[in-house]
């Protein structure tokens, strides 16, 4: 990875979010924790309220404390979690919802908390794609009734489940979920999206919204893109 280039299309990615008119916050970096830059994984934040992380590897479980640390000191309730939960990378709130991903690394039992905690009803969704190892590689939400998927990433109850109940959603090509076009964030009508995705790109423009290509190639040779690297605070 060239550390330059990575920080370089990083700091796009902020300077992109503050141009279309959203509040970015900053936690500083802690040396020996590099994939702080995921910092979706570091949490779920609905309503005003925080389910922290628990991760699954022994690299990342420091991070939980740090991030903890961040909403507690801005005064956000904060429940940490019993099991395996890598927050938005497998919890995706769809209006009043979380889909949730399990498979590879979140747990179930973290769903359950999710739903205990939030009260918000959770659909647990089986990632069967080693590829697609998080929730949010292989779908994200474009509003409150819309999403884009990629359905191979998901076991065939799992894609059932999907149909049925977003029978409108985008779906992406095998190319497009390869180029983490679904690793994408969507304020409702600005959908962050990488370059790659060229057919997702096409699909969304087709559907009304405005594509905001964003290069975060060089971050994506450690394993993440524009949504592994934003966690989204959500008020009341």
């Amino acid at each position: 990875m060239d550390r330059e280039r990575a920080l370089e299309q990083w700091h796009t990615l902020v300077r992109t979010y503050r141009e279309l008119g959203h509040t970015v916050e900053l936690l500083e970096p802690v040396p020996g924790l590099p994939d702080m830059v995921f910092a979706a994984n570091g949490a779920l934040v609905l309503d005003g309220k925080v389910l922290g992380s628990r991760f699954r590897a022994a690299q990342r479980q420091p991070e939980a404390a740090e991030f903890t640390r961040w909403f507690k000191e801005n005064g956000f309730p904060v429940v940490e979690p019993e099991d395996v939960c890598e927050g938005e990378g497998d919890l995706v709130p769809v209006g009043g919802d979380i889909l949730a991903g399990y498979g590879f690394r979140t747990s179930t039992g973290a769903h359950i908390a999710a739903q205990e905690y939030f009260g918000s009803a959770v659909i647990s969704l089986r990632l069967v794609d080693p590829l697609f190892y998080h929730l949010d590689t292989a779908l994200f939400a474009l509003d409150d009734t819309t999403i884009a998927y990629y359905p191979e990433a998901f076991s065939p109850g799992s894609r059932a489940a999907l149909r049925r109940r977003y029978p409108d959603a985008v779906i992406a090509t095998r190319a497009d979920a390869m180029a983490f076009g679904l690793n994408s964030v969507s304020d409702g009508h600005h959908v962050l999206i990488s370059p790659g995705a060229t057919g997702l790109i096409d699909r969304l423009t087709e559907r009304g919204y405005t594509p905001v290509p964003v290069d975060t190639s060089e971050l994506l040779k450690a394993g993440g893109g524009i949504k592994c690297c934003t966690q989204e605070i959500r008020h009341p």
